[in-house]
């Protein structure tokens, strides 16, 4: 009788990303549940305490507990199913919107960035706060990873009914594949950010029926990610 295939106990077995989905979102919501009960504990026992120095590392503790749970909540909303709620929303307005989130949200940064805005007054379907999210988060990769000497070149355009919006940074080098450009979550996991963004984004964009792609040019060490969105009404400026 033949004896079956031995397992190779190096093999790692493949599990189905909507079992990863699961298991994150349960985590994070057990540990928030126990975080919660912390929170609560510490409020109760900085009434009681009437030692001003004692008071201060309480607080200190409920700030870094804050600072965990916001944690988790991001964590848990990086992998939730994109339903974005769609409006009528002028391009322009969109863009304008996120000129002002970029220079708050990356102040320090803001001003490395060049905008070239030629959209008319098309109007998009979008969810505005799902949309901004998105293209937010092309921002802090290119701020984060890699990026090489030069500013970060942001160009919106209508062109045959859609929407056009390129992120091209300055990019020396660039160990992934284009083709694969926010489909791999998870590949990228360092203190504080988990592989999670791009997957992010690619999924908003395509919820809104759009599409993501990126380019690597090594002879100018570029990096190009493009979002295309239909739009809903032209301008006449349109190419």
């Amino acid at each position: 009788m033949a004896e079956p295939p031995s397992e190779d106990p190096t093999e790692i077995a493949k599990v189905a990303w909507s079992n990863i989905v699961h298991f994150i979102r349960q985590l994070s919501h057990d540990l928030r549940n126990h975080l919660n009960a912390i929170e609560l504990q510490s409020a109760y026992i900085n009434e009681l305490e009437r030692e001003a120095e004692l008071k201060d590392e309480i607080k200190r503790l409920r700030e870094m507990i804050s600072r965990l749970t916001s944690t988790l909540q991001s964590l848990t909303k990086a992998v939730s199913e994109v339903k974005p709620s769609l409006i009528s929303y002028r391009a322009a307005d969109l863009a304008e919107d996120l000129r002002k989130k970029i220079d708050h949200d990356f102040s320090g940064e803001s001003t490395e960035i060049t905008w070239n805005i030629q959209v008319g007054d098309a109007t998009l379907k979008v969810d505005p706060q799902l949309l901004q999210e998105a293209l937010a988060e092309l921002f802090a990769n290119a701020f984060r990873h890699s990026r090489g000497k030069g500013h970060i070149v942001v160009t919106a355009k209508m062109e045959n009914g859609r929407f056009i919006f390129t992120v091209e940074e300055p990019k020396v080098r660039f160990d992934e594949t284009a083709d694969n450009w926010g489909r791999e979550p998870l590949r990228k996991v360092g203190q504080g950010h988990y592989g999670l963004g791009l997957n992010r984004v690619r999924a908003i964009v395509e919820a809104h029926g759009g599409e993501m792609y990126a380019q690597h040019n090594p002879n100018v060490s570029t990096l190009t990610t493009t979002l295309v969105l239909p739009a809903s009404g032209n301008s006449s400026k349109d190419a």
